[in-house]
């Protein structure tokens, strides 16, 4: 047969062929029958176990407008009623899926079934959405991951529900002879899970132990120590630093002796890392130890007629604070002594102040002047150790008010260290801030200091974010600047905004001066953000079972 159709029907004629048949058709009828006879022949292949259920879910089904609304999302495209239109007054829905995940979680919703496979895809594909989506698919990803390389990334993430805790009141007291943790008893039921995190974390994919760790320090903040501090003294320097960092979550009292232990590493990185970390712990033998050495160096003038902070940076950089993670050389364009007092300063618990200072609030203590031009270099240690232990007290005197802060400003000279000073603050103050400062200054140094915010932009930020919009528009500003805060209003505004926002959609006439085609960029922009809020306002009500 093979032979006929290289040479062709014309030349040869198909065997089998009855007379008068013709020639092209009853070669491929002959094909058929071979194939029909060659699969009919096959001998069974060995049985295998059935694979085993997939287990139960037992959390409600999506509403079904929900999850119309999921396969739209996952499909990136417009749905009917979403409006059409041409993509540049289109909400981009691509940005709206990590909102609508979010969402589905908090009501405890789970996946369609047959969405798996999609919502799996995404998560391979973007690595922001993986949380959210394997939160919302729940168990059944894991039994489908398990049968499918591509989505591998899913297990490494799952830990067992169980896992060993470890002896005395935070740390293990004392190693078995073997190096490791001596745990205390078991959960009743958690042995089996117990072994399967151990063994996930000694035989391990990098990636899979640090998603292990930090997971069990959310949940289990001392069991994870325990593992670490198990395999601790035969990791790599490299692997050390990353798990190291992921003690930050949950971080208490009981991480203090592996700390201090850490303080002797072999790695410098290792060394600074832990020095941080016990720096945020104010009670700590580590803060006790820098607070006497920052002390010794920035004191109240007593012979100043007025109250006057001076300052005496180290000489030297000795043994002991090398060992306490001062890094004694400087990066290039840095005094030494100005390096180390950074470093002490940023290291001491914020409360030595008020002591030093004759019981001064952090306001009144940040308002004192400093000799000899060392306040910029005070304060900014200040706002770093104020990030550190989440000090809002300090934060909040360190901001200072959003109106007259400068570029300039002591502490705060850049958005970024406004942005993680912000951070310490309640996120209704931290909105409050942010709106103050964008009326005063407007929204070009405000981007950063707008994605600490909390979501969606409580009102009085919302309607500054607009106002200052509006008002750029109005001035014919080159509208591709404010590209990025517009995204973040469509993602981050209130959607009941979007009535309000309906007059700044039309049109309007450049103003001189203004950038060719702004007002046609400005209309485009406030539709695609009217859009954006009222389809984010029908995402919440299907969630909901209002639509």
């Amino acid at each position: 047969m093979v032979a006929t159709a290289l040479l062709g029907t014309e030349r040869r004629t198909p065997p089998g062929a009855a007379p008068g048949a013709e020639p092209a058709a009853a070669l491929l009828d002959a094909a058929a029958v071979a194939t029909l006879r060659r699969r009919a022949g096959l001998r069974p292949a060995a049985p295998r176990p059935r694979p085993a259920p997939a287990p139960p879910d037992t959390r409600p089904p999506l509403p079904a407008a929900a999850s119309r609304r999921l396969t739209l999302l996952l499909a990136d495209r417009l749905g009917p009623g979403s409006g059409g239109g041409r993509r540049g007054t289109a909400p981009d829905l691509t940005e709206l899926l990590p909102q609508w995940l979010s969402a589905a979680n908090r009501h405890g919703y789970r996946a369609p079934a047959a969405l798996l496979p999609a919502l799996l895809d995404a998560a391979r594909a973007r690595t922001d959405l993986r949380s959210a989506a394997l939160a919302l698919a729940g168990p059944r990803a894991l039994w489908l991951a398990r049968a499918n390389p591509d989505w591998k990334f899913a297990l490494r993430g799952s830990v067992p529900p169980a896992v060993p805790e470890p002896s005395g009141p935070g740390v293990p007291s004392a190693p078995a002879a073997d190096g490791a943790p001596v745990p205390a008893a078991e959960p009743p039921g958690g042995a089996e899970a117990a072994a399967a995190a151990r063994r996930l974390w000694e035989e391990g994919l990098f990636a899979e132990r640090v998603a292990l760790l930090d997971t069990l320090r959310r949940r289990e903040p001392a069991a994870a120590l325990a593992l670490l501090d198990a395999t601790w003294r035969t990791e790599r320097a490299e692997d050390r630093l990353m798990f190291l960092d992921s003690l930050r979550t949950g971080l208490s009292g009981a991480d203090e002796p592996f700390l201090e232990r850490a303080l002797a590493d072999r790695s410098r990185n290792v060394r600074a890392t832990a020095a941080e970390l016990l720096s945020a712990l104010p009670g700590s033998a580590f803060a006790a130890r820098m607070a006497a050495r920052a002390a010794s160096c920035v004191f109240l003038d007593p012979a100043a007629p007025v109250p006057l902070l001076t300052v005496v940076a180290p000489h030297t950089c000795d043994a002991a604070m090398q060992r306490d993670g001062v890094i004694p050389k400087p990066p290039s364009g840095r005094g030494e002594r100005a390096w180390w007092l950074g470093q002490l300063v940023e290291a001491a618990p914020l409360s030595c102040w008020t002591e030093r200072a004759g019981g001064r609030s952090a306001a009144e203590i940040t308002a004192l002047p400093v000799a000899d031009g060392w306040q910029p270099e005070l304060h900014a240690a200040w706002s770093r150790a104020a990030v550190r232990q989440r000090d809002a007290e300090w934060s909040r005197a360190l901001l200072g008010s959003p109106s007259a802060v400068s570029a300039a400003a002591p502490g705060t000279a850049s958005p970024g260290e406004r942005t993680r000073l912000l951070s310490a603050l309640p996120p209704d103050e931290r909105a409050g801030w942010v709106a103050g400062f964008i009326a005063a200054h407007g929204l070009p140094d405000a981007f950063q200091l707008l994605g600490v915010c909390a979501v969606p932009w409580a009102a009085p930020l919302g309607r500054a974010v607009v106002d200052a919009l509006d008002i750029a528009r109005e001035a014919g500003s080159y509208p591709w600047s404010f590209s990025g805060v517009m995204g973040l209003a469509e993602r981050c505004l209130d959607p009941a905004e979007a009535g309000r926002l309906e007059l700044l959609t039309a049109a309007t006439d450049e103003p001189e001066g203004a950038s060719p085609g702004a007002g046609g960029y400005w209309s485009e922009a406030f539709q695609r953000l009217v859009r954006t809020l009222r389809l984010r306002r029908t995402m919440l009500d299907e969630l909901a079972g209002r639509a």
